[in-house]
């Protein structure tokens, strides 16, 4: 059950009395960075589209198990997370370190909102080795001099892009993305990445979202065939594309979420 303790306190700049889509998202997800107006407007949401808890947590989990296996299981030490979006304990960093915790973690996102609360107080760069850039997914060329502060992109690095790629509504755009980040990683480095797709579930989340969170970015929904064109040319890690409950589920893992997104990782060189 999801804590119904909003945020203790705002970041100068954030306006607690109106809902955002981010920080509903980050309620239903189980995290704490979200005010009693998201709050409201997240349970209305749920009571129209019960799934949407599952479907928030079942995407979380993903990143979760993905991100570990990238560190545990292929050896990598550095991650970009790309389209962070809002804290929900454990972080990507935290997975990361709890493996190692050498491992370095740079989050890039273009939310107002969301850099209020990722450069700010808690929820700032812990360390040296943790970073955070506010900027456009799309700007590849600062993203990736931003993020050289403190990767070294000459070695292995995990490209994360959770969920996010939805919000370039453009297909070619967001594949030629893609395409520009994994040309500027070294061999090596892994794609992790994952994507909503067209679900049952469309006309009432369409319905609840513009009766509870219009205020959101659009996000377009896109078939498994176009996702896979994310990892063209690339070594998908088995079990490949598949729903994201199904990628190497743990006991964690919510095993029956209906009409969930894709998602898979992918080897680069």
């Amino acid at each position: 059950m999801t804590d119904p303790t909003p945020a203790r306190r705002a970041p100068t700049g954030v306006d607690t009395s109106v809902p955002h889509s981010a920080r509903i998202w980050n309620f239903w997800q189980g995290g704490d960075h979200f005010y009693e107006a998201d709050r409201i407007a997240g349970e209305a949401f749920a009571a129209e589209v019960p799934e949407i808890r599952e479907l928030a947590l079942s995407s979380r989990q993903f990143l979760r198990r993905t991100v570990r296996w990238a560190v545990a299981g292929a050896g990598l030490r550095q991650v970009l997370d790309l389209g962070a979006g809002l804290p929900s304990p454990p972080d990507v960093h935290e997975v990361a370190r709890a493996v190692d915790p050498l491992c370095r973690v740079v989050y890039v996102d273009n939310d107002p909102m969301v850099t209020a609360h990722r450069t700010s107080g808690p929820d700032s760069a812990p360390d040296d080795t943790t970073a955070y850039v506010h900027a456009d997914v799309r700007d590849t060329g600062h993203v990736l001099a931003e993020a050289a502060r403190v990767l070294d992109l000459g070695r292995p690095t995990a490209l994360v892009l959770s969920d996010m790629l939805g919000h370039i509504s453009d297909l070619d755009e967001a594949y030629g993305v893609v395409e520009r980040l994994v040309g500027a990683v070294a061999p090596g480095s892994l794609l992790v990445l994952s994507h909503s797709a067209p679900s049952s579930l469309l006309p009432r989340l369409a319905a609840a979202n513009d009766a509870y969170t219009g205020n959101g970015t659009p996000y377009v929904l896109r078939t498994p065939e176009q996702i896979a064109g994310f990892f063209e040319g690339l070594e998908l890690v088995p079990p490949g594309l598949v729903p994201m409950p199904r990628w190497r589920p743990d006991g964690s893992t919510l095993r029956n979420t209906a009409d969930v997104g894709w998602g898979a990782v992918a080897r680069i060189g």
